[in-house]
């Protein structure tokens, strides 16, 4: 058994598309019109056929709860891998992301919290 796709819903699918891929790096994989919203997924650049993040359009009122109760709490949605934190810090920051941790050590691993203007914390984690 392996995943394939994970979600992270978004309040808008086209801005998180833009975050995911230009600010993130990451690279779109999907794209298939389902009336008003799209199945909508990106990878990796490092690994284009590996796990598809599926940016989930927020139409379902619990999840909505859900997910501001989660960057209320400052809980990440999602966490991704760094090779090189600090410099992903540093470059992410110029272009505008808004950290609410900066690189911090925890132990074995590295993390840095940032908002990713649709809704949801990212954690990433340099390990």
């Amino acid at each position: 058994m392996k995943i394939k796709v994970t979600s992270l819903t978004v309040k808008d699918q086209e801005k998180a598309l833009m975050f995911y891929t230009k600010v993130l790096g990451f690279v779109k994989k999907t794209e298939i019109p389902l009336g008003k919203h799209k199945w909508l997924t990106v990878t990796s650049g490092e690994e284009p056929d590996g796990v598809e993040l599926l940016l989930e359009p927020m139409e379902f009122e619990p999840a909505s709860v859900y997910q501001k109760a989660l960057f209320d709490a400052g809980i990440p949605a999602a966490m991704f891998n760094v090779d090189d934190i600090q410099n992903e810090f540093e470059r992410l920051e110029k272009l505008g992301v808004a950290f609410t941790v900066k690189p911090t050590k925890m132990g074995a691993v590295t993390i840095a919290v940032f908002d990713d203007t649709c809704g949801n914390q990212i954690q990433i984690v340099q390990v």
